[in-house]
């Protein structure tokens, strides 16, 4: 594996490099402003650079399991994603902010499930940060519709938990930070949007 992520280093180099050159030599003197924060899962199948054809300094992105968000907690323990979000909101000062769902989400999965074979020392602690979406997800009647409303309902949970960041929250009160919650249709490439209504629509 490491010989194919070598040789593709060496193309972008090669063919990558030259093209982009000028950019991130500007970024590198002026540093990094991007507009947008992306949550995302840290699943292989899902780049949000890719989906959202994102050059290099566009997006400032975090990813872990099953893109979730924290409830605000400043106690002094470890907090990875509060803290790109700190970084995102206070000093990059982007404007808009997006929760990027998925597709068959693993993460999703070991929620429903309340298991995820072979770990014992972070996942389950970590994804039950999301146990009201389950409980929503396992209210549906249709049970092969529950890892999709789970996996929507994740979305739904980071997005509110968001608000409980002061200082998130009084951006959006003085409209300069925008949310938006958002999921990505693995096997279809489809991206759907939260629209006003509160559900998901394909975006447009």
């Amino acid at each position: 594996m490491m010989d194919r992520l070598l040789q593709g280093y060496q193309r972008f180099r090669a063919e990558e490099w030259p093209e982009r050159r000028a950019t991130f030599e500007r970024l590198a003197a002026n540093g990094q402003r991007p507009r947008a924060m992306i949550i995302a899962c840290s699943d292989s199948r899902v780049d949000p650079a890719m989906i959202f054809d994102a050059g290099p300094g566009e997006l400032f992105v975090v990813r872990n399991v099953a893109n979730l968000v924290p409830p605000y907690a400043p106690d002094g323990k470890y907090h990875g994603t509060s803290a790109a979000l700190e970084f995102g909101i206070r000093v990059l000062e982007v404007e808009h902010l997006i929760v990027l769902g998925h597709a068959m989400c693993g993460g999703v999965r070991a929620l429903l499930d309340d298991r995820a074979d072979g770990t014992s020392d972070f996942v389950m602690s970590w994804i039950r940060i999301a146990a009201p979406a389950r409980a929503r997800a396992l209210a549906c009647d249709d049970p092969a519709e529950q890892q999709t409303r789970c996996e929507h309902e994740t979305v739904r949970l980071s997005l509110e938990n968001l608000r409980t960041f002061p200082w998130i929250a009084e951006r959006i009160a003085s409209g300069a930070l925008t949310l938006t919650g958002a999921y990505f249709g693995i096997d279809s490439g489809t991206l759907e949007m939260i629209g006003p209504d509160g559900e998901f629509h394909p975006a447009k």
